[in-house]
């Protein structure tokens, strides 16, 4: 399985490829909204997946890391 982080204001968004098909990809999406987990899957063509890795709008990563927080 594949992740990629996304550009944005929380360190810990990402996205997972779940399957390739002929004309792009389905993607799962996972954001950090406040402590919870906000899921979603989507669908995204294969020229706007290279155009986000070429404009750094996503990175591929190892695995995903979750800040954990003890209060």
């Amino acid at each position: 399985m594949e992740f990629y982080t996304l550009k944005s204001t929380n360190a810990s968004d990402y996205m997972t490829i779940l399957r390739e098909m002929e004309d792009g990809y389905v993607i799962k999406i996972v954001r950090d909204r406040d402590g919870y987990e906000d899921v979603t899957t989507d669908f995204l063509s294969k020229s706007l997946f290279d155009s986000c890795l070429r404009t750094g709008y996503i990175k591929k990563i190892e695995m995903p890391c979750k800040l954990v927080v003890n209060a």
